[in-house]
């Protein structure tokens, strides 16, 4: 099988053209505030690369990037939008950590945590893709309302019934049979890294190699179409959301069972990883590969931002406000993910004027007879 590069030369040089356009935009903005974009932009893309231990926490930062990126993605290719995956990652969080405290052995005990919150996340996105595949209930709506139940309900089984007496703002730390082992010794780098590259080359796989995945792609080119060669959209929908959320489930589980061993009463721990997912997966244009790329992208970020605060506090002045270092990453963000973004919305048209073409066809037929 040939690999046709020419199919990524457009993704690659949008991607390309949005860094530059955010990093001019970002640059404008630290000259307005009176601090030297060279010092800022070279903290901000190098820190990662400071220390070992700083480029291991970059890849650690992939992980929950990569994951609730995932489960925005799988969904996107049936036409659905999950914005869902924080939700689904919390009550992955949580299982995981319910199950991780209870004694088992070592090897079986970090399995049955791993499937028990891919189930616990796909269960939970499973009921928006049941209510839109059978009540037609929109998805975004849906979405956003599990993730509320989803943060008050992992917020009260952690402040009342998981806590930790000695800490009692956390959860119990799960047991070390639980815990996923150290890729390299003390570091935050853990199994779950290897884990989550697989798991992205599986859903390429899954989405792009089999029968499922043409479903799928299929539904979410044209449903009427899809219905039309066999297909049955509802049930792709629901399939698509209950693995978008199983991502999302694990996710959650890779973070307490690999880099924190648990969670925060107030979840700030495993909060809003889910919702940059969303934009991880539009800057790897909702394609299992491209997100790999694009969460490391966004964790170069993520622990430059700490850097640019260290570097620009010299001769005894104040860093960079951590607010004006989240602007300019704001602004790189949205001007990279702008493309992705645009290629959604023109798809959904597209699909909408050919559903309108179906109809306007079907009704022409039944006015000839």
């Amino acid at each position: 099988m040939r690999l046709d590069l020419r199919q990524y030369a457009k993704p690659l040089a949008e991607s390309a053209l949005s860094v530059l356009i955010g990093v001019a935009v970002g640059t404008l903005l630290v000259i307005l505030a009176g601090y030297s974009p060279v010092v800022f932009f070279k903290a901000l893309f190098g820190g990662a690369f400071r220390s070992r231990n700083a480029f291991l926490d970059t890849l650690s930062y992939m992980v929950p990037l990569t994951l609730t990126a995932i489960s925005f993605a799988v969904a996107a290719r049936a036409s659905v939008f999950n914005i869902g995956a924080e939700g689904q990652m919390y009550v992955g969080a949580l299982v995981a950590n319910a199950i991780g405290v209870v004694a088992l052995p070592n090897g079986v005990h970090q399995v049955v945590a791993i499937l028990a919150a891919f189930l616990a996340g796909g269960l939970w996105g499973w009921i928006a893709g049941i209510l839109k595949a059978k009540r037609q209930v929109n998805e975004v709506v849906s979405t956003i309302m599990l993730n509320w139940l989803a943060f008050y309900l992992v917020n009260y089984v952690a402040t009342y019934h998981l806590y930790d007496p000695k800490a009692p703002y956390k959860t119990e730390y799960v047991r070390e049979t639980a815990r996923l082992p150290e890729l390299i010794p003390r570091t935050s780098l853990t199994l779950d890294w290897v884990l989550t590259i697989l798991i992205a080359f599986l859903m390429f796989f899954l989405v792009w190699k089999t029968s499922l995945g043409y479903e799928i792609r299929a539904t979410g080119i044209n449903p009427t179409a899809a219905e039309y060669g066999g297909v049955d959209p509802s049930k792709v929908i629901s399939i698509s959301m209950f693995l978008s959320g199983g991502a999302g489930g694990l996710a959650g589980a890779f973070l307490v069972l690999g880099r924190f061993g648990f969670i925060t009463t107030t979840l700030t721990n495993i909060l809003n990883w889910g919702f940059d997912g969303i934009a991880v997966s539009l800057v790897g244009r909702n394609h299992p590969i491209g997100i790999l790329f694009s969460a490391l992208f966004f964790a170069l970020l993520y622990n430059g931002a700490l850097e640019v605060q260290v570097a620009t506090a010299t001769g005894g002045k104040t860093g960079v406000p951590i607010e004006l270092v989240l602007a300019v990453m704001g602004i790189i963000v949205i001007a990279v993910a702008v493309p992705g973004l645009w290629d959604m919305v023109q798809e959904r048209l597209l699909l909408r004027r050919k559903r309108v073409e179906v109809r306007e066809e079907a009704a022409g037929t039944v006015g000839g007879e």
